[in-house]
């Protein structure tokens, strides 16, 4: 790891395409001159992405060139969050104006893709919000089809819906019964402010899914603390947690999720600059890895955190410490963890082991 940790540098693989006039992340911060080299040679996996939330800020330039002239000031290295529904209500204001139809997901997620790509992404799992189907005349199959319509040659992406934990009213049974029936949705996961209880319809909506073929996720142990993961690995029976870092304040949640296999995939900026964790050199991703507890890292809304996913490795070198190997570990989890044709998954994880061999 001594190559990739000498002098300073940039981690140069090219993010999805950005105004001039907008900085990439952290692209002033001291990195060692082999460290871009080494990420961009990691097969890696995006496996916490809300595809609305990272929608490329320049196409909202394109849409309103007055409006959004300037990025967020959640781009800057040392925003804070002030409360996750500060984060709510920006998301929300940047991501109404662009997704009105299924045409409008194709172009953002051809971008998306393109840019992951480029920076040796190889396997995506990506989540739409499926409440926004009541208001797309296209219909949520519409919309899934022409996610998957954007993929390149070369990298597969799955796609899940996302629910809200407080939204079972209305349509919505309705558009559940339906997106269960849809050939090319990967599952569902459950989106929305971790702090309310979760309701009596989300166990058995669960159920229905993997009754139905299909995989499910949740969000937990971000702002809702260890009990929250406790919660939904039992009760949801979900072996992939989104986020799930705050298992970590209890010893007997981290056992449980060692001892029933369940995933975390955590997007370390996210968390820092939301305040879940004080910084990346803080973070429990180290803590968690060392008690055998499978993690990836993703990036889970760039558009809000204007982050991409060769920040989050560099991050982890520079800033807590990652050596080689570790990050090699980090990329493999990726692939052990998800759901892909076998050739990509064995292939990665060949390129991996010769990454790892030459950093011993």
């Amino acid at each position: 790891m001594d190559r990739i940790r000498r002098g300073r540098g940039v981690c140069g693989v090219a993010p999805p395409p950005r105004s001039a006039a907008i900085p990439a992340m952290n692209e002033c911060d001291p990195r060692p001159p082999g460290l871009d080299e080494f990420v961009r040679r990691l097969p890696k996996t995006e496996t916490h992405l809300h595809l609305e939330g990272a929608l490329p800020y320049h196409l909202l330039q394109r849409l309103d060139p007055v409006r959004f002239a300037q990025p967020p000031p959640s781009w800057a290295p040392d925003h804070r969050f002030g409360s996750f529904t500060d984060f709510d209500n920006l998301i929300i204001g940047l991501l109404s104006p662009w997704f009105t139809s299924a045409g409008r997901y194709h172009e953002a997620a051809a971008q998306v893709f393109r840019g992951l790509a480029a920076q040796n992404v190889r396997y995506v799992e990506t989540s739409f919000h499926l409440p926004i189907v009541q208001f797309i005349g296209d219909g949520g199959e519409a919309i899934v089809q022409a996610i998957l319509d954007a993929v390149p040659p070369g990298l597969t992406v799955r796609v899940f819906a996302g629910l809200v934990r407080d939204c079972h009213t209305g349509p919505i049974p309705a558009v559940i019964a339906d997106a269960l029936r849809w050939k090319w949705l990967a599952g569902f996961d459950l989106h929305g402010h971790e702090t309310l209880p979760l309701e009596d319809w989300t166990a058995a909506v669960w159920r229905r899914a993997r009754d139905a073929g299909k995989e499910t996720k949740a969000h937990a142990g971000e702002f809702g603390g260890a009990a929250n993961v406790r919660t939904v690995v039992e009760h949801l029976g979900v072996r992939r947690v989104q986020h799930g870092v705050r298992a970590i304040e209890d010893p007997e949640v981290v056992a449980l999720l060692v001892r029933e296999g369940v995933t975390l995939d955590i997007t370390p900026i996210s968390n820092v600059k939301l305040g879940v964790v004080p910084s990346l050199r803080e973070h429990p991703i180290r803590a968690l890895l060392a008690a055998s507890v499978r993690c990836t890292v993703s990036t889970d809304d760039p558009l809000i955190f204007g982050n991409t996913l060769t920040d989050e490795y560099c991050g982890l070198a520079t800033e807590a410490g990652f050596t080689g190997a570790e990050l090699v570990q980090v990329a493999r989890n990726g692939f052990l963890a998800g759901t892909m044709p076998e050739p990509t998954r064995i292939a990665a994880l060949a390129e991996l082991a010769a990454l790892e061999r030459e950093e011993c």
